[in-house]
């Protein structure tokens, strides 16, 4: 965010990320159809493509799932998480291809319609070795779809913030359904155990990852205790690292307590835009950063600088005994909230 307003496009940085997923994914596809050739001769190309891009899919599909979690585990993580929309798009893209040079291979060299085809030319939903899977993997796509088309902030700004996330929380129910699609898959072509063992490697890795990040959230939720004013104890002023925050639970809703230069401020830990742990940002040019997507918020007031109309409530704080005290009752977003002072320690010792 800045001073004026400018639409985003591609800024240098996702020229880089999307150039550097597109030339992965070229390079991907080159190896697995060139080894494919090698340890199948009797493949042809178009065999070859559609297992290459299908595989593509599915991999790209975990790492996008990944990176939520990796964020919660390490900071250093979130670079990947500014760009994760991309990485869905080119999720899709791969997927679609896969899926069109599927539907024209197996479906349309006949007088029906090749969609009609898929859905009618295999009905056995009660054997396991010949279950539907290509249903399976078109009711992925089309989830998948409905992300791509959704990622832009115009539809998450239309849709709003808690919408917009339970809609793209759907990544997870696609990505069962295209488990189950490979895996039904392949029961009925060459029951590769090597493919089996690396589904059940990815599944384990983002189980191992989700119940990770999990505890660290669970950690976080844990309510402080209230001095007997009602006031909060949320941490020792030495605690909070210049510039950043310590995230509290207060009332069961995180608050960010920011430091900055001989200030402490207290506001939401949830950004207006995605949802995003602003608790977990830092102050730039004197504004709270998201570090999702670069929203900024005044500490003292909790909105965004002009012309910008974003707002999260804000809490009154106290420094007792060198440790910060707050509020359990927020202000509206929007009022003015003087940030509590940090005694020098030369004054205190006065």
């Amino acid at each position: 965010m800045s001073h004026g307003y400018v639409a985003v496009q591609w800024n240098e940085q996702k020229r880089r990320y999307d150039t550097v997923i597109g030339l992965a994914l070229a390079a991907y596809i080159g190896i697995f159809t060139g080894l494919g050739a090698v340890t199948n001769p009797f493949a042809t190309a178009e065999t070859l493509l559609i297992r290459a891009l299908g595989s593509a899919a599915i991999v790209l599909l975990h790492v996008a799932l990944a990176i939520g979690p990796l964020c919660r585990i390490d900071s250093r993580f979130l670079p990947l998480l500014y760009n994760r929309r991309h990485l869905g798009v080119v999720t899709f893209l791969a997927g679609a291809a896969h899926g069109g040079f599927a539907l024209f291979q197996f479906h349309a060299l006949s007088d029906t319609n090749p969609f009609v085809s898929l859905l009618a030319s295999n009905t056995r939903v009660a054997s396991l070795s010949q279950f539907p899977f290509q249903q399976l993997g078109l009711a992925a796509l089309a989830i998948l779809f409905l992300m791509a088309a959704t990622s832009h902030d115009f539809w998450l700004a239309t849709l709003t913030a808690p919408v917009w996330k339970r809609l793209h929380m759907l990544a997870y129910l696609a990505y069962g359904l295209l488990v189950a699609h490979v895996a039904l898959g392949t029961l009925q072509t060459d029951r590769s155990p090597l493919l089996a063992g690396l589904l059940a490697v990815g599944a384990a890795i983002l189980l191992g990852l989700h119940v990770a990040a999990a505890r660290i959230e669970v950690r976080a939720d844990r309510e402080q205790p209230r001095a007997s004013d009602g006031f909060v104890d949320a941490c020792a002023v030495d605690e909070i690292p210049e510039s950043r925050a310590r995230v509290v639970t207060v009332s069961g809703e995180r608050v960010a307590v920011y430091r900055f230069g001989d200030c402490v401020s207290a506001i939401s830990s949830v950004c207006q835009h995605q949802n995003g742990p602003l608790g977990e940002g830092r102050v730039i040019d004197g504004c709270i950063t998201c570090p999702w997507h670069g929203f900024q918020y005044e500490p003292e007031t909790g909105a965004s600088p002009a012309p910008f109309t974003e707002m999260v409530p804000v809490f009154a704080t106290e420094i007792r005994g060198g440790r910060v005290f707050i509020d359990p009752q927020p202000f509206a977003p929007g009022t003015r909230v003087a940030p509590s002072r940090i005694a020098s320690r030369k004054g205190a010792e006065q």
